[in-house]
């Protein structure tokens, strides 16, 4: 299994940026997926999470903000950020694990397999 991210870069405030995860050797419609973030410093953090039958978990602190989706021709899920602020400043990843269920989406000690990572830089 390989989760590739993208779509990182250097925005401003307010803008608008989607992230990708293209994963392959598997299928993203058989896997739970989860989005997370660490900034400079802190802890990795939970994002947002979708299992296989697209039960959808949020951080309390971005709902609103975010949506996360899956294109199963694709094998790609995607994060929608809106209103971005340069707290959201981060290193972004995506993790999948098979059979993750609503509840576990948003431990990352659940996901067996993480992308390497695409940085969000927002500046004020």
């Amino acid at each position: 299994v390989q989760l590739q991210a993208s779509g990182g870069g250097l925005v401003q405030a307010g803008d608008s940026l989607t992230l990708s995860c293209v994963a392959s050797g598997m299928s993203v419609s058989r896997y739970g997926l989860g989005w997370f973030r660490q900034a400079p410093g802190k802890d990795r953090e939970f994002v947002v999470g979708m299992t296989w039958s697209r039960s959808t978990r949020y951080a309390d602190s971005l709902k609103g903000r975010i949506a996360m989706t899956r294109d199963n021709a694709e094998n790609t899920v995607y994060l929608q950020m809106n209103s971005l602020k340069p707290d959201d400043t981060a290193v972004y990843y995506c993790a999948a694990q098979a059979g993750i269920v609503s509840s576990s989406l948003s431990n990352s000690r659940a996901y067996e397999h993480w992308g390497q990572g695409t940085l969000v830089t927002v500046s004020s």
